[in-house]
């Protein structure tokens, strides 16, 4: 097996040789700045150890550490020397939020104006408008801002703006008519909590209405049969039943005729109503799912909508529906590669080779899972065209120096990323398209591989292959991939897809490290394997025995699912239970309809994207790749083909 030469050496040695004995000096002091970081949050900052770090770069976020821990105490001189110090900086504007968020809470309005910046976060608006208001600066621009913060959103903002909002109130800049417009704002949030609140200072009889309406959308109530024809009832009333719709289709189905005679619903809302209706029937394949999709007025339909005729008429087998259902998508949707492939599939089962013909040609033009499938199904080579940029070094070591970048590559090394993500966000507020594409490069060089795919943009750099798919940990990928009878391409692929080949890693759902393996897992595949030193969930975030427990996982689900690997995929995403579900709906469906009749977005996204990375990683291992339609079905001993980029 040939050996490509991974990225990271090599564009690591790149980052040194820009950064020079820096790069060395950083790495020796790396763990003591962690440790006083650490210790600050843990309110053991020690000044004395912290004075031998005081030129490093995280300086200041050592700081930061140290002032948030002690917030309360803390005094305003000191908290104004440290602005003033990092003036510009993320550190300081991440301060600030805290800092004024402590003013507000000391009720230091004084102060809080005197170091107040614009904020997007409604809870330190609010404290600046109690600010203004409190050292009576509630002026006719202060009512005009507390009235954009009330109609600007319909969803619950925080307490601190209750007193504004009461202030405003009192001064008679609570309209009745601003009441309503958020009444309105919240009905369409489907807030009921919200559109109470907002109803309180209404005269009794408009108070009462807007209670009514709130319980409506909250859940439908017959007394809405009664209510004032007018628009805001149908306005309302049409909320109220996309919210149930939701919920239970059948019921919204059942109750949408009467809502609509009595207050007389127009054919737009009537169709928003319809098309929730056809969506949550459709998104689990109920039997009524293409008389409702039949219910919905085609001005009415989006690109999701037609996306879901497609599948189910798919699902059902009816070839000549989903076909007809393609053709009616909008061009924009229609020529992406995804929607050419299945044009040309399902005018190949209804007859019509000929036609096909071109739209697989176009399709293969693309490297994505569909268009691989094309390639395949014309026995032509993979569309792949790498971009190898001639760039400057001296450009290159000059964004590897930018203090902000320095920053961030540190941050993320001592597992702080979000701050990492401040100080990277702000770097890149500066740069150039150019410097951005070299300030990627340089994250990779430091194992920061996600920055490629948040970071790159456009045709052009989405050719970056040797960014966009990092190669690292390669000889555990090819042992375990050996020792489980895996392809390495495809635990690659996995990593890829689940971390980003970040084994630091962690979910929502608590999976962990380069597979995101679940703890409940690992301890189970560790023991089944007799993986030895397996140490709990902790050791998960050990690569090497993370790429064990995830292949052994791997090998385990793919023997289940009968050495399908398509089904494998889809299961070690989503789980047993939904893909036992969807091979019995499904069954002998071909791999490329049952991939896309998959009802989970995300697994059904899961599975075409680790395919198609399966197919880049075994180009970037090995040269070629394994045919994907027979890698789909587990068939590794086909002849590999070549790659090459169309004229």
């Amino acid at each position: 097996m040939k050996r490509h030469t991974p990225l990271l050496p090599f564009a690591a040695s790149l980052l040194l040789a820009a950064t020079g004995a820096c790069a060395q000096d950083l790495d020796a002091r790396r763990p003591l700045m962690r440790m006083a970081i650490d210790n600050a949050e843990r309110g053991q900052f020690d000044a004395t150890a912290a004075a031998t770090l005081r030129d490093h770069p995280l300086y200041g976020w050592l700081e930061y550490s140290a002032l948030r821990r002690g917030i309360d105490g803390l005094d305003g001189t000191r908290a104004s020397d440290f602005l003033r110090r990092y003036q510009g900086q993320p550190v300081a504007e991440t301060f600030r939020a805290m800092w004024l968020a402590e003013l507000a809470r000391r009720r230091d309005w004084p102060a809080l104006l005197g170091n107040w910046q614009p904020s997007r976060d409604p809870a330190l608006q609010c404290a600046e408008l109690n600010a203004r208001l409190a050292t009576g600066k509630a002026d006719a621009q202060w009512t005009g801002d507390v009235q954009a913060l009330w109609r600007g959103s319909g969803k619950s903002l925080p307490d601190a703006c209750d007193p504004v909002f009461a202030a405003l109130a009192e001064r008679g800049g609570l309209t009745p008519a601003l009441r309503w417009e958020r009444i309105d704002a919240a009905a369409d949030a489907r807030q009921p909590a919200v559109m109470r609140a907002a109803a309180r200072g209404l005269p009794a009889v408009e108070q009462a209405q807007a209670n009514d309406y709130a319980v409506f959308v909250g859940k439908p109530d017959a007394r809405a049969l009664n209510w004032p024809k007018n628009e805001r009832s149908r306005r309302i009333a049409t909320d109220g039943l996309e919210q149930l719709a939701k919920a239970d289709p059948d019921a919204a189905e059942r109750q949408l005729p009467h809502y609509a005679q009595a207050l007389g619903l127009d054919a737009t809302q009537q169709a928003r109503v319809r098309y929730q209706i056809a969506l949550w029937t459709v998104a689990s394949y109920g039997p009524d799912s293409a008389r409702r999709l039949a219910a919905v007025p085609e001005a009415a339909y989006d690109e999701r909508l037609h996306e879901w005729r497609t599948r189910e008429a798919m699902a059902r087998g009816d070839w000549p529906a989903a076909l007809a259902a393609i053709r009616r998508m909008p061009a924009s949707q229609r020529n992406d590669s995804r929607w050419r492939w299945f044009e040309a599939r399902l005018l190949d089962k209804t007859g019509k080779p000929a036609e096909a013909l071109p739209l697989y040609r176009a399709a293969a033009n693309a490297a994505t899972f569909h268009g691989f499938l094309a390639a395949d199904k014309l026995q032509q080579p993979y569309a792949l065209c790498p971009w190898t940029p001639n760039d400057d070094a001296q450009a290159r070591a000059a964004v590897a120096r930018d203090p902000a970048l320095v920053r961030a590559l540190e941050l993320f090394k001592i597992d702080r990323p979000a701050w990492a993500a401040r100080e990277w966000a702000d770097a890149l507020s500066r740069f150039d398209d150019t410097q951005r594409r070299l300030a990627v490069e340089v994250a990779g060089a430091n194992g920061w591989f996600d920055r490629a795919v948040f970071a790159l943009k456009g045709a052009q750099e989405m050719r970056l292959y040797a960014l966009r798919f990092p190669l690292h940990h390669g000889d555990s990928i090819r042992r375990e991939a050996a020792r489980n009878a895996l392809d390495p391409a495809w635990v690659a692929a996995e990593i890829r897809a689940e971390s980003i080949f970040n084994p630091n890693a962690r979910s929502s759902a608590n999976a962990m490290g380069l597979m995101q393996v679940l703890p409940a897992t690992g301890a189970s595949v560790a023991k089944s394997i007799g993986l030895s030193g397996y140490g709990g969930a902790a050791s998960l975030y050990d690569a090497d025995t993370n790429i064990a427990i995830g292949s052994a996982y791997l090998r385990q689900l793919l023997d289940k699912y009968g050495s399908l690997p398509y089904v494998t995929i889809a299961a070690y995403n989503a789980g047993p239970t939904p893909t036992a579900r969807w091979q019995s709906q499904r069954p002998g469906f071909d791999a490329d309809f049952w991939i896309e009749t998959i009802s989970y977005k995300e697994t059904r996204e899961y599975v075409a994207r680790v395919l198609a990375f399966s197919v880049i990683y075994d180009w970037r291992l090995n040269g070629k790749a394994v045919p994907l339609v027979e890698r789909m079905q587990g068939r590794l001993e086909t002849p590999a083909k070549a790659f090459a980029c169309p004229g």
